[in-house]
Order: structure tokens, then C-alpha cells, then sequence
């Protein structure tokens, strides 16, 4: 946030520039080198410096969590969607694979992800994005539980973190049968069996 911001002032213009064109840079950047991607070459890509860089986005994953924001209209279009299912296993299902495929938009994506989401760390600006789909996946899984398909051992967090697995492994070259196979295993582990009290 840019001083002018924090003063409840408009940016200046060409400060919203620097921005729109860094983030777009960026995006542009991960979706090619993946995550890891050199932000100097980012900031030069953009026509700034990075001094101007590093004062929009402090940090490597401030730089992420505002390109993740701005992709993340599809996430919640597909979570619109998927509030329309009468099913609370198959909607389960559906919101695990929309993060998959969330978490797999760049390479390199789960590790920050999963780092943010072990460590609750309040200054890590990917600490909100993964706390909220926390929430979000808790709430699927509640549902489900209340359905009876799901164990009540389970929580959303647990979820959150096997989505962010499988599109790790996904983003390492695992074959399309191998990662059926993962999300299968992952499944059997979260559903309540018929047999089970």
C-alpha cells in the first residue's frame, strides 16, 4: 500500500500505473519462470526500477498475493457454482479440484502457499488468501460432515493442504492416471465409511 493510500488519498496516477503494469509483468513472468521468477527482470520488464518494485511490493510473496487477487474472479465464479449443488460430498469434491487447479496456475505456486499456511505468519501477505480458503474448504467439509460423508476428524485445513500437494505433484510431471489415483487414496482418507460410528 502506497503512502497516498494509507492517507485515504487517490494514488497518483502514475503510481497506479507503476502498479497496474507491475502486476501484469509479473503475471506474465510466473505463468513463463514460474514463481521463482527474477523480480528485477519483472521490474525492468514493467519500465521501472526496482526500487519501485520493492515499494509497492515489499516482498517476493506481497508481489504473489496481489497477482493472485487479481485471478482470483475465476476461484470464486467456480465457488458460485458450486454453491449451487444440492450435494455436500460432491461440492467437497468440486471445491478441492478448483483449488488444485488455483494452486497450479504457476509453477512453484503450493510451496509458498503451504509455507503461509503452516506458519499463520500475521506479516506474510499470503497468510489471508490461504486463511480464507481455509475457511471456505472448513465450511465444505462441515457440511459434508453434517451429510454424513465426511469424518468428523477431518478439518479444512487438512484438505487445503492435500489440494495444494496434489497440484505440487501436478506441477512436477505426475501423469494424469498417477494423480486420479493420489486424489482417490486422499479421499478414501476423508470419507466416513458406512461402516464407521
Amino acid at each position: 500500500m502506497s503512502a497516498d493510500e494509507q492517507r485515504g488519498r487517490k494514488p497518483r496516477a502514475d503510481v497506479q500505473r507503476n502498479r497496474a503494469a507491475l502486476l501484469e509483468t509479473a503475471q506474465r513472468h510466473f505463468l513463463q519462470h514460474g514463481v521463482g521468477t527474477s523480480l528485477e527482470a519483472v521490474a525492468k520488464e514493467a519500465g521501472v526500477g526496482p526500487a519501485t518494485l520493492y515499494r509497492h511490493f515489499p516482498t517476493r510473496e506481497a508481489l504473489l498475493a496481489a497477482v493472485l487477487q487479481t485471478r482470483s474472479e475465476e476461484l470464486v465464479a467456480r465457488q458460485a457454482d458450486i454453491e449451487q449443488l444440492g450435494d455436500a460430498a460432491e461440492a467437497l469434491e468440486q471445491w478441492l479440484r478448483a483449488m488444485e487447479e488455483y494452486f497450479s496456475a504457476f509453477s512453484g505456486l503450493p510451496d509458498p502457499l503451504m509455507a503461509a499456511a503452516r506458519a499463520q505468519e500475521p506479516d506474510n501477505p499470503l497468510t489471508i488468501p490461504c486463511s480464507i480458503l481455509i475457511t471456505a474448504t472448513d465450511q465444505y467439509v462441515r457440511a459434508a460432515q453434517s451429510a454424513g460423508h465426511v469424518r468428523a476428524s477431518v478439518q479444512g485445513n487438512d484438505l487445503f493442504l492435500a489440494a495444494c500437494s496434489i497440484a505440487w505433484i501436478k506441477g512436477n510431471g505426475a501423469e494424469k492416471e498417477s494423480l486420479d489415483r493420489l486424489r482417490t487414496l486422499i479421499a478414501s482418507g476423508y470419507r466416513q465409511r458406512d461402516t464407521q460410528a
